[in-house]
């Protein structure tokens, strides 16, 4: 059963997701949908896009298979316009998870970016790892 949780995830750790899929990513993930809804902004979308058309992975898992987790993941995903422009992390392509979180009311951010990791919270929002994401499903 779905929960009302709103989930922010940096393209990192969708991207471990797709390669590993019994990952602490792959797991986090999974955990995810099944508790609450991922959002997604076009920013987002267009930059996981980019990085899984990477040959580099094609060692990892066929690019057919990448096309069909981002078809899977759009469908699933709640896609949310940007209401407000942030500049807080010291690298600013980071900036893009912020305002979606914001933007999105998330519930949390998931990554393993040290960058966004050190505003944790960013105005209320946790930013945790994808391990400390799962902690917080076990009961």
């Amino acid at each position: 059963m779905k929960t009302s949780g709103r989930y922010v995830f940096d393209t990192n750790v969708l991207i471990s997701a797709v390669l590993f899929e019994h990952s602490k990513p792959g797991l986090a993930f999974h955990t995810a949908l099944e508790h609450g809804d991922i959002v997604l902004s076009y920013p987002v979308i267009q930059e996981l896009n980019t990085v899984l058309s990477r040959e580099k992975f094609n060692r990892y898992v066929l690019q057919e298979e990448r096309e069909h987790f981002l078809e899977a993941l759009l469908r699933e995903a709640i896609v949310v316009d940007i209401m407000e422009i942030v500049r807080a992390c010291r690298d600013p392509k980071d900036d893009m998870y912020l305002e979606l979180a914001v933007s999105g009311e998330a519930t949390c951010i998931v990554s393993g970016d040290q960058d966004l990791l050190r505003l944790n919270p960013f105005r209320g929002i946790p930013i945790i790892t994808p391990d400390e994401f799962l902690t917080t499903f076990e009961k």
